[in-house]
């Protein structure tokens, strides 16, 4: 388990996904490996955290499939409330697929569901390490 040394803070990680068993599992997997979540079931619970979360939100992990607002939508929304916040999305499309539906931009990173723990974490690293760099 590789969790945050102490006093490093730990990134924080806006989960969101309309299935909830998927939103509490990818929650426990974040929290065991050092991230702090905070988690929303639709488009609207999520700009509200955005709101109204006191801390930065430093990545968006969202579903491209949300119920009335699709996740890309949603990160525009919530990405204008808080600029510096890096966004990773999850779909069962494949990414060219959702590229040419106008889903996502070509350079946004799409994790594709199914994925392993794994997988979903060097996502989110490598979004941390290029905001680190910019």
């Amino acid at each position: 388990m590789s969790q945050a040394p102490a006093g490093e803070t730990r990134p924080t990680v806006l989960v969101v996904d309309d299935e909830e068993d998927l939103r509490d599992i990818m929650r426990r997997m974040l929290e065991r490996r050092g991230f702090d979540t905070l988690i929303a079931g639709d488009s609207q619970e999520a700009i509200g955290v955005c709101q109204e979360h006191a801390g930065e939100i430093d990545i968006l992990v969202t579903d491209l499939g949300l119920p009335g607002v699709s996740g890309g939508e949603l990160s525009q929304a919530a990405t204008a409330l808080r600029p510096g916040m890096r966004v990773v999305y999850i779909s069962g499309l494949p990414k060219d697929m959702a590229v040419a539906d106008g889903l996502i931009e070509p350079d946004a990173l799409l994790v594709k569901k199914p994925f392993s723990t794994e997988l979903l974490i060097e996502a989110l690293r490598s979004v941390l390490a290029e905001r680190a760099a910019s």
